[in-house]
């Protein structure tokens, strides 16, 4: 499904450039006489990254970039496996699940880099000088103003839980959010929501299994079902995705939440085995330079660390002094999210709480 509206999008912001070869490729071809090529495997969109790919190509005209889109969990598995033979896997990773990057990087998967750009990134999406974040992106609420009610929007997680409960029979199978079992990401913010408050988190979950809320694997499906008004609310969104769709579909409106808003730094690696990581190395610097970030704000992922919030975006100014941004740190915690054992048993647990408990038998307590 995600590559269907994939495929739309990027007919829809013409990619003039880009030769499409497959439904998971896109080819940029050099300007000017090719001197290299760098392929990068990505969980990102391709219309987020198309003006970071085309702005990097104006300073380097003969390089070609292969642009490889894949479900984080996909991306995940490819790349163990070529780290586990020793065979190359692309020249740069990036993905929005950096707890599975941590822990290719601690398995050995990754290329140390270490330049000006790096020493700028923040300490908390930095590790080893392997595992890089690019991005600012909190988990937001996404509604349709036309279905929720201004005076019933949410604005903090109770809110929300609050607001399940008491209407109860307008809001059930109205409610998206990940499929924890399909979705990296959606696992990652599932796992770090707990850590917040166990509490709020289990109050959550099960108003959320009584209103039998739609689990999907991707934000693009969920928020665009929320467009639609097949969904009235998603729940924990990518703060970027959210935006760039309420830019197309007015009826969405977008909540950072005031008690606490998780923040996900999207991820870089290169790769042990790349063939051309020098080149691997040179775009992770242009993601990380002023300049790169520069269009990445204005065109891409919209939201920053010390910057206000996008225009029309309901939350406060700004998500740092206000206290309410909890970044995801890049580092050995999160090789406890990539736990065998502790995985398969929060999924276990989500899946009983959410899935198996979400039945129309449920009624109002």
């Amino acid at each position: 499904m995600i590559r269907i509206i994939l495929a739309g999008l990027v007919v829809a912001f013409s990619v003039s450039l880009a030769k499409a070869t497959d439904d998971d490729k896109t080819v940029f071809p050099a300007s000017g006489v090719e001197t290299g090529r760098l392929t990068i495997y990505s969980t990102t969109d391709l219309v987020a990254m198309k003006p970071l790919i085309e702005d990097f190509q104006k300073s380097s005209p003969g390089i070609t970039i292969n642009y490889i889109e894949y479900l984080t969990n996909e991306l995940n598995s490819l790349a163990s496996e070529a780290c586990r033979k020793g065979e190359p896997l692309g020249d740069l990773l990036l993905s929005s699940s950096v707890d599975q990057l941590v822990k290719l990087a601690n398995d050995g998967c990754a290329t140390a880099h270490r330049s000006p750009e790096t020493a700028r990134v923040a300490e908390w999406a930095n590790w080893r000088d392997e595992v890089f974040g690019f991005t600012y992106e909190p988990a937001v609420f996404v509604y349709n103003n036309r279905l929720v009610p201004a005076n019933e929007v949410p604005r903090t997680h109770v809110e929300l839980a609050d607001l399940l409960r008491e209407r109860l029979d307008y809001y059930r199978g109205r409610v998206g959010t990940y499929d924890i079992r399909l979705s990296g990401i959606g696992y990652l913010l599932a796992f770090n929501d707990a850590r917040q408050t166990t509490t709020v988190f289990g109050r959550l979950l099960e108003s959320m299994a009584r209103a039998a809320a739609v689990a999907r694997c991707c934000t693009g499906e969920i928020i665009e079902e929320v467009a639609k008004g097949n969904l009235y609310i998603g729940y924990n969104m990518l703060g970027s995705y959210a935006y760039e769709a309420a830019l197309r579909h007015p009826e969405l409106r977008i909540v950072v939440p005031r008690d606490y808003t998780l923040v996900l730094s999207r991820g870089a690696l290169i790769p042990r085995a790349a063939k051309q990581a020098e080149l691997g190395a040179q775009f992770l610097d242009f993601l990380l330079s002023e300049r790169g970030q520069a269009i990445a704000r204005s065109n891409a992922f919209y939201f920053t660390e010390t910057g206000g919030l996008p225009p029309d975006v309901d939350g406060p100014q700004n998500m740092k002094e206000s206290g309410i941004a909890q970044p995801i740190r890049i580092g050995p915690a999160l090789l406890a999210v990539q736990d065998r054992a502790q995985r398969q048993q929060f999924i276990d647990d989500w899946s009983r709480s959410l899935i198996e408990l979400n039945s129309p038998d449920w009624t109002r307590e």
